[in-house]
């Protein structure tokens, strides 16, 4: 990207969507980096970002944030990338229905009512590019996270399906596959394993255990 863009990124608390945003400012970019909590929104504006609230598990976050992206750019948008998610561990058996739908609301619908939305925009000045940020699990299965596998390839479908339907408008498609990284993704994970996974009658109790301690640790993850 040579010409300044107008970048908008989710996600961008921790990880790979703090770091993007830092970097791409830095380079003379215009962001507009979104998280999901109010005091990350707080502390990103501190740091002189633009910067949005939005919750991809709440369609009308989704809509308000798109609304005030158009009103902060007239609608000039050059990229968004879909960086936002999280990672539900657990075995697949234990894996309830609510569970895993709320994987895929963030991690999936989320993103992809966000992208139908700024789809738009980017039709109507005849260019734009759209990175959707997958995994390494995106494309290889680990034991004990199939939700967060399931999700990363359903994402991946998305994208190579609308990569081929947006031939011809100027609009890119991109995807790209982490392996691990420093961030809250581990934090956040052992929050949503205790609150998510009956673990006490599970066939998987004492690999859980090695789990749980893997997630308290220190460390990368993808």
């Amino acid at each position: 990207m040579n010409a300044a863009k107008t970048i908008l990124i989710t996600g961008c608390s921790t990880g790979i969507g703090y770091c993007t945003a830092v970097q791409l400012k830095l380079r003379g970019h215009r962001v507009i980096a979104t998280a999901r909590k109010a005091q990350d929104v707080e502390r990103l504006q501190n740091q002189g970002f633009e910067s949005l609230q939005l919750d991809l598990a709440d369609s009308h976050s989704i809509a308000q944030a798109v609304d005030a992206v158009i009103a902060l750019t007239g609608g000039q948008l050059d990229v968004l990338f879909n960086n936002a998610a999280f990672g539900q561990p657990g075995a697949v058996e234990d894996l309830s229905r609510d569970t895993l739908r709320f994987q895929f609301e963030t991690n999936v619908f989320g993103t992809q009512e966000l992208t139908n939305r700024i789809i738009p925009l980017m039709r109507k000045q005849g260019q734009g590019r759209i990175i959707y940020n997958s995994s390494v699990l995106g494309f290889v299965a680990m034991s004990y996270r199939g939700a967060y596998n399931a999700s990363k390839y359903a994402l991946e479908a998305l994208a190579d399906t609308l990569r081929l339907e947006l031939r011809g408008s100027g609009i890119q498609i991109s995807l790209i596959e982490p392996g691990p990284i420093l961030s809250d993704f581990r934090k956040n994970a052992l929050v949503l394993y205790q609150q998510n996974i009956l673990s006490e009658h599970s066939p998987h109790k004492q690999i859980y255990a090695k789990i749980i301690d893997r997630l308290k640790a220190e460390g990368a993850a993808a």
